[in-house]
């Protein structure tokens, strides 16, 4: 879809998921997971909650409570 990797131009927020947990957490198959991932990077915290606006899930307050160390 894309020719040339997306940079981004801030740090991840939260911790960063590995394509392979993204993946599974959300039941992707390998191409959507790997266009997300690349489109939005490795944050937890914004792929949660892309993911929410998507399908409803993970709540938002579950991604609060995994900004609390």
């Amino acid at each position: 879809m894309y020719d040339k990797p997306l940079e981004r131009a801030r740090s991840p927020r939260g911790k960063p998921y590995s394509l392979e947990e993204f993946r599974l957490k959300y039941g992707l198959d390998t191409r959507d997971a790997e266009d997300l991932f690349k489109r939005f990077g490795p944050s937890s915290v914004e792929l949660d909650l892309l993911m929410a606006a998507k399908r409803g899930k993970p709540s938002l307050q579950t991604v609060a409570a995994d900004l609390i160390f």
